[in-house]
């Protein structure tokens, strides 16, 4: 069964935050520079805060008519964060972000993050295994004609 951590094997584990002090503009700025969805929020203590997502830019500042440049992280940003942890499976993961609509999950361990998997690393990670299997499925095909026409 594969897990986060496999995600995270192949994707890295840095972790990108701002605090929640910071303008929604220099938020957007750092996911930009980075090109990512969403970035944490956390305190000075490193405690995660938050999370902020383009979904929470577009919902509650272009579509209300808010201005991106005054407007503070904490003021805008998703508090109650859900997440997992590095041995949780990648179906439970897909599961949790289709019924909770979200598309970003942080990893944790011992109460901080490390590492953050967003939806197209998890379908990345099925797609991956469901052609490993068609892969094998092939080659136990190709052997059983072998087998059945008595080639070598």
């Amino acid at each position: 069964m594969e897990t986060v951590s496999d995600i995270l094997a192949t994707k890295g584990r840095e972790v990108f935050s701002v605090g929640p002090d910071v303008t929604l503009y220099e938020a957007l700025e750092a996911m930009s520079d980075r090109n990512i969805g969403a970035i944490l929020v956390v305190d000075e203590s490193g405690e995660i805060r938050g999370i902020l997502s383009e979904r929470d830019f577009v919902r509650k500042i272009i579509i209300k008519g808010r201005s991106g440049e005054a407007t503070k992280v904490r003021e805008i940003m998703t508090t109650k964060v859900l997440y997992v942890s590095p041995d949780t499976s990648i179906s439970d993961c897909m599961n949790l972000m289709t019924e909770k609509r979200v598309r970003h999950l942080p990893v944790i361990v011992g109460g901080k993050a490390v590492g953050v998997i967003s939806i197209g690393d998890v379908v990345k990670a099925v797609l991956k295994k469901q052609e490993s299997l068609i892969s094998e499925q092939a080659f136990q095909i190709g052997q059983l004609e072998r087998y059945i026409s008595g080639s070598p």
